[in-house]
């Protein structure tokens, strides 16, 4: 009897929840700690760069979900892909009956990944996968195990992609022993010292010390670095990259999870560098908020895994593949790409100023609508870590949404749909600043 008044007693609080901070508190009786959040916003609704919680607050959407409605929250041609394709069937798994959606979407997609000559297409769900799959694609193709990634690269936390990740806290520690041949480099990162030569010296290091090149099957990289803190690769290193993968026999992987999709301003950030790789990764803004991944690669390659190799029972939903197709359609007519330098270049005009009056700002990155500023003590240079974490909570609390990153944790990304209005970019900036000001003051 005790028993079943406690559960009772529980049912009543739980129905009579009604503020964020009761949800949080819920959340935490029944969700591991380690699947965290950011802020105890619960959201009630979401419409293109607005979010409204359960308490009826408004935020300025300046993260996207992690770079993931690049068209926007509840966009109408999205919603009613989806709606349509509900009616018709939810799932029938794409390895057992597919279905027309799965290869029209991997036709639009090779058509516009580039990569000349023929490509094939696979598709999975989640981020994480794609990168899996591709690495397993590599050593389909070229019977050889090693793959090298890069410091400060974040590739997913499943375990081979733990080992990639170039990034200890949170996603390695405590999570060892990771896979086996896996090696890492230092990325070139002009603003820390590091420069093109080092990290291609370091390559070089590592073929005499630790792996030979002819037992590499990939390198694995992120054209902007996104996890790490927004840097870009340099477009002169990644034909360094290119040319070191075709002399060896080399799979050269871009990881376009975060980048993909107009966000830098072309479809794939990979067309700023000048190089075709042999394999691209993608999920993130492929469908505006429906889980799907993908792995594009030439064609050659992707078919050296054998049938059954690849796949997983929601790879390539056939919810996910409408909204794929309708965010193709979306970023055609609404000129994101473009749109995606215009939102770009005005958070970077406003960035500039706020830094003027805040010199905790040390370094402003952008690249189309990838936005990053870092703080670092305008003494020392030392990272200011516990800034960036109070700027971030301030913020949330004062209506915007942004993210940190960086692998000191001392930068902060920007990362808003690219259907934006400028005036939300402006409103919400001015927040920002003030939060800036207020926090960054001795």
């Amino acid at each position: 009897m005790q028993e079943s008044n406690m559960t009772a007693q529980q049912g009543a609080t739980r129905s009579q929840s009604s503020t964020n901070e009761q949800w949080q508190q819920r959340k935490e009786a029944v969700i591991a700690k380690g699947m965290g959040n950011l802020t105890s916003i619960f959201v009630q609704s979401a419409s293109n760069a607005t979010i409204t919680d359960i308490e009826g607050k408004n935020y300025i959407d300046f993260a996207s979900g992690i770079a993931v409605t690049n068209t926007g929250h509840s966009h109408p041609k999205i919603q009613q892909a989806v709606a349509q394709q509900l009616e018709r069937f939810s799932h029938t798994c794409a390895m057992v009956t597919p279905y027309t959606s799965f290869v029209e979407l991997a036709e639009k997609i090779i058509d516009r990944t580039p990569i000349s000559n023929d490509k094939k297409a696979v598709f999975l769900t989640t981020g994480a996968e794609a990168v899996e799959n591709a690495v397993k694609v590599a050593r389909a193709y070229t019977k050889r195990s090693g793959v090298i990634a890069f410091r400060g690269g974040f590739h997913g936390r499943t375990n081979l992609c733990m080992g990639l990740t170039g990034k200890v806290t949170p996603y390695k520690r405590h999570f060892g022993p990771f896979p086996g041949d896996i090696y890492h480099a230092p990325f070139p990162n002009q603003y820390h010292g590091v420069s093109e030569e080092q990290s291609l010296q370091a390559l070089d290091d590592l073929f005499a010390c630790d792996i030979e090149p002819e037992r590499v099957a990939a390198i694995i990289l992120e054209p902007v670095q996104g996890e790490g803190g927004f840097y870009q690769a340099p477009v002169t290193w990644a034909k360094s990259l290119r040319r070191l993968c075709d002399e060896h026999g080399i799979m050269l992987i871009c990881d376009e999870i975060q980048t993909g999709f107009a966000r830098t301003g072309k479809l794939f950030a990979t067309e700023h560098l000048a190089i075709e790789p042999d394999l691209i990764t993608m999920a993130k803004g492929i469908a505006g908020g429906f889980p799907i991944s993908a792995v594009v690669g030439k064609a050659h390659i992707m078919d050296a895994a054998p049938p059954g190799g690849l796949g997983g029972t929601y790879a390539g939903s056939p919810l996910a593949c409408a909204a794929g197709l309708a965010v193709l359609d979306i970023i055609d007519q609404e000129h994101l790409c473009a749109r995606a330098e215009e939102v770009g270049t005005l958070f970077k005009q406003q960035l500039i100023e706020i830094q003027n009056q805040c010199p905790q700002i040390g370094d402003i990155r952008q690249l189309g609508a990838m936005i990053a500023i870092e703080l670092n003590d305008p003494g020392d240079g030392s990272p200011l870590t516990e800034l960036t974490k109070s700027i971030v909570q301030t913020c949330a609390e004062n209506g915007v949404i942004v993210l940190s990153c960086g692998v000191k944790g001392n930068v902060i990304r920007f990362l808003p749909p690219l259907t934006i209005e400028f005036s939300l970019i402006e409103k919400g900036l001015r927040q920002v600043k003030a939060c800036l000001l207020t926090n960054g003051q001795p």
